[in-house]
C-alpha cells in the first residue's frame, strides 16, 4: 500500500494534499475496488464544498462508490480528463488521478499516512 507522508487521509479513502488543495483516491481504496471503469465528478470551479459532502462518484468492475471532500473551501480546478481516462486513478493515484483542488478550506476528520495504513491494516483483518 502506498501512502505518501505529505498527505492527509479520510477514514472513507479520500486523500488531501493540503500544499496544493488536490484531492484524489487513495492506493489502497482504487486496489480494493479493483478497474476503475466511470468517473463522475459532481462539483464544478468555484462552488463551494464541504468536508464529508459528496464531489464524486466512481464505478469499478466490482463496486460503485461516492467519494467525499475531506476538506471545507471553494473547487478551484477540476481533473475533467478522468472522464476519458478513468483508470487513470488505478496506474496514477497520487499523480493524474487528482480529482479536485481545493482553496481556502479547513479539513475535516483526516490522518496521517501512519495512522491511516494502521486503520486500513485494521479493516483487513
Amino acid at each position: 500500500m502506498n501512502t505518501p507522508s505529505n498527505l492527509k487521509y479520510t477514514k472513507s479513502d479520500e486523500w488531501f494534499d493540503p500544499a496544493t488543495g488536490a484531492v484524489g483516491l487513495s492506493d489502497y481504496a482504487q486496489s480494493q475496488l479493483s478497474d476503475i471503469v466511470f468517473v463522475e465528478i459532481l462539483v464544478d470551479e468555484g462552488e463551494e464544498v464541504e468536508a464529508g459532502k459528496p464531489i464524486a462518484s466512481v464505478e469499478s468492475v466490482k463496486a460503485s462508490s461516492e467519494i467525499y471532500a475531506p476538506a471545507a473551501g471553494k473547487v478551484s480546478a477540476v481533473n475533467r480528463e478522468l472522464s476519458d481516462a478513468p483508470e487513470t486513478l488505478n496506474s496514477d493515484p497520487f499523480g493524474a488521478g487528482w480529482m479536485i483542488k481545493i482553496e481556502g478550506g479547513t479539513t475535516g476528520e483526516v490522518m496521517d499516512a501512519a495512522a491511516y495504513e494502521a486503520y486500513c491494516t485494521g479493516r483487513e483483518h
